[in-house]
């Protein structure tokens, strides 16, 4: 059954992008980027609107040229979830977004050009109530500070950082963010620590460039989970080279697996071994796939044999049980009548999840009427 965390966050002041809160004890929010070629807009909505089907709270896209941002002006008009645009160097296409309704600007001061063009970028952003993202990694650091430090170090992203936050304080702006991410997971945690002792601005978390699905997720919640176990962190990305749509969902299970926010199913499956009643395997994966579109919090527990299983049924929303030939069904920690064919377990076992969504949602419509 549901847990929350009680885990003390980090206090930081708090940012809107867009309608989303970011920071100042709101909830942690997940986000990913797009990897289509942002001037194709049909291609770049559709993923968009793929990772907000899955959860994603805001979407970061690139913007390298000004042909880009006019592709941005109609992507804009046809989403409405938050959108953040990656700029680097050209302050005039910070400036054109900024006119066609960006969310968020991702940009880092000091690589965009002079003072003047600084604060007019900061003045635009002021001015159209934006907020700015300060996105610092351990690949792109200034060559001074590379050469300071002889090679990433976290006071040398945290230098960095700290730079632009200087730029940006000249300029009396407060309304933004920053993160200091590096492709390793230490590395980063470190840097994130050195950080929240300095700053009272919301904290984007990240591993960049985590690498592939599977050691990415690991790598990316190994990372998080040290900082997000601490209270620090405020909204996060998971980079995988990978489907963006597959960040949002790791992202969601590290907030989940911290009791920190819920959305969704959260299965919890043994390993299998010989004991197995029925295919636990099969079954999760198929459950998986089919209770994608499942926004609604819920623990089912699916074991294969009676020696964790009525345990773990105890304390699930739903849960079940293998059994020779048949296999228990609980419900809110009690065992029900209804007994499972193991032949036919993914199909009974996903009716009873999309009845108990169905009542909770009876439920709230008496509620409010």
């Amino acid at each position: 059954m549901s847990h929350t965390s009680s885990i003390i966050r980090r206090e930081s002041k708090q940012i809107m992008v867009g309608n989303v809160p970011v920071g100042g004890g709101a909830p942690i929010t997940v986000q990913s980027m797009t990897n289509t070629l942002t001037t194709d807009v049909a291609a770049t909505v559709a993923q968009i609107k793929r990772l907000e089907a899955v959860g994603a709270d805001m979407v970061r896209i690139s913007v390298p040229t000004m042909n880009a941002a006019e592709a941005f002006r109609e992507i804009k008009k046809q989403c409405n979830i938050p959108l953040i645009a990656d700029i680097h160097f050209d302050y005039r296409i910070a400036l054109k977004v900024a006119e066609y309704g960006v969310d968020c600007l991702r940009i880092n001061p000091g690589n965009i050009g002079n003072e003047q063009r600084i604060r007019s970028v900061v003045d635009c952003a002021r001015h159209n109530n934006i907020p700015i993202r300060i996105g610092v990694n351990g690949g792109s650091l200034e060559a001074d500070i590379q050469e300071k430090y002889g090679e990433p170090t976290a006071q040398a992203l945290v230098d960095s950082a700290l730079r632009h936050v200087d730029i940006l304080d000249r300029l009396n702006f407060e309304q933004f963010k920053v993160s200091v991410k590096a492709s390793d997971a230490l590395l980063a945690v470190e840097s994130y620590q050195l950080l929240a002792k300095q700053i009272i601005q919301p904290l984007h978390l990240g591993i960049t460039e985590a690498g592939g699905l599977r050691s990415g997720s690991v790598k990316s919640a190994v990372g998080l989970g040290l900082l997000l176990s601490q209270g620090i962190g405020d909204t996060l990305r998971v980079s995988l080279a990978a489907d963006p749509v597959e960040e949002i969902k790791v992202g969601f299970d590290i907030l989940k697996s911290l009791r920190i926010r819920s959305r969704g199913i959260n299965f919890i499956a043994c390993p299998t071994c010989s004991r197995q009643e029925f295919d636990v395997i099969a079954t999760v994966n198929a459950l998986e796939e089919r209770l994608e579109d499942v926004v609604m919090p819920m623990d089912v527990s699916i074991i294969g044999c009676v020696v964790n299983g009525p345990g773990e049924a105890l304390v699930s929303d739903i849960g079940i049980t293998g059994g020779k030939n048949k296999s228990g069904f609980y419900e809110d920690g009690t065992r029900q009548r209804d007994r499972f064919d193991n032949d036919n377990v993914i199909d009974q076992l996903e009716a009873k999840i999309r009845a108990r969504i169905s009542r909770s949602d009876e439920s709230q419509i008496i509620v409010k009427g």
